[in-house]
């Protein structure tokens, strides 16, 4: 079995994905999380592997940056590998009252990408997380004693320039997190029944002009993946 963008054998994804967007960070978190963790996919370097935490089968796959490509590999794995369960799993820009290392859940991703609206009629789409993983994730962390915000972020296509007022527009708005993938994942989640969630560690604040330094980079990651493999044992498969 093959995709034009995945180079995977019948069976060998498990049915749930953490979803980074570099393929080398899906490679340490391989590495260093997962058990027995065997590569899968490595056609246009976008490394997967799949794995066990704590004895469940889990897979791990770079998304690659923006919507128009998480989306192409988020669909082949639904639609061709029967993935049912997508956490993304990195970093994003900090708006208003956020910390740098502080981790977000997207309750809500808006977006000035049309990916969704070129799907829904080019009417506006409310792109939600699953409610089950959110709040697997949520409890997780309350039993962990992990400071987590459930949050409403903003996914946008453009890294440089973009909008001049749309930093106003996400305080206004109490939207707290940039990004650049979760509104079109959660939208395609939503048409191909999946579950969806996406986990971040502010690493800028777009406010202040503050950057994580790359050790505390490294240290928030290990304790967001953490975070996510240990709630998604708990996650009922919706």
């Amino acid at each position: 079995m093959s995709t034009p963008h995945i180079d995977a054998e019948p069976g060998a994804i498990a049915d749930t994905v953490l979803f980074p967007g570099d393929p080398l960070r899906a490679r340490h978190i391989a590495l260093t999380f997962l058990d027995d963790a065997v590569e899968f996919n490595a056609r246009r370097n976008m490394l997967g592997y799949t794995g066990r935490y704590r004895g469940q089968r889990m897979s791990v796959m770079g998304s690659g940056m923006g919507i128009p490509s998480s989306a192409i590999y988020a669909t082949e794995l639904a639609r061709v590998y029967g993935v049912r369960r997508i956490v993304r799993i990195g970093t994003c820009g900090g708006v208003g009252e956020v910390a740098l290392g502080d981790l977000l859940l997207a309750q809500s991703a808006s977006t000035d990408s049309r990916f969704n609206r070129l799907h829904f009629g080019d009417h506006d789409l409310a792109a939600c997380a699953d409610f089950a993983l959110m709040k697997a994730v949520v409890d997780t962390a309350a039993r962990q004693n992990v400071a987590v915000r459930v949050a409403h972020i903003f996914s946008t296509d453009c890294f440089y320039d973009g909008d001049a007022d749309l930093l106003t527009h996400l305080r206004r708005h109490n939207i707290v997190g940039i990004d650049m993938e979760s509104a079109g994942l959660y939208g395609l989640a939503m048409r191909e029944g999946l579950q969806c969630l996406s986990v971040m560690t502010v690493s800028d604040h777009l406010d202040r002009d503050e950057h994580m330094p790359a050790a505390e980079r490294e240290q928030g990651l290990a304790r967001m993946v953490t975070l996510a493999l240990e709630s998604l044992g708990n996650a009922p498969a919706g």
